[in-house]
């Protein structure tokens, strides 16, 4: 198994309080992506952190030594929509409950 912390990056520092009509249905649509991953078991937690600097996404995965987690973030419909991007960190290892 391999484990990430995926940072998400929004297109701006303030998203969350700026977003369009349009950028709120593509984070609907994030937000499924990211909830049919974690009923897959390929994400663990997902959920946005309150930033000060800005808000951003944050996700933990547990993948397959097979799968890689870069073809998996690139499917998000807010990165394949040009609007965001992932800051992806490797971890050594990852405990959790369940």
């Amino acid at each position: 198994m391999k484990y990430y912390l995926c940072k998400f990056l929004p297109p701006r520092a303030d998203f969350l309080a700026s977003m369009t009509p349009t950028e709120g249905d593509l984070m609907k649509r994030h937000g499924a992506f990211l909830n049919d991953l974690l009923d897959q078991g390929l994400v663990v937690a997902h959920g946005p952190v309150d930033d000060p600097a800005g808000g951003w996404g944050m996700s933990l995965y547990r993948i397959g030594d097979d799968q890689e987690i870069e073809t998996l973030t690139s499917q998000d419909p807010m990165v394949v929509a040009g609007g965001a991007r992932y800051e992806i960190l490797p971890m050594r290892h990852l405990r959790a409950r369940g």
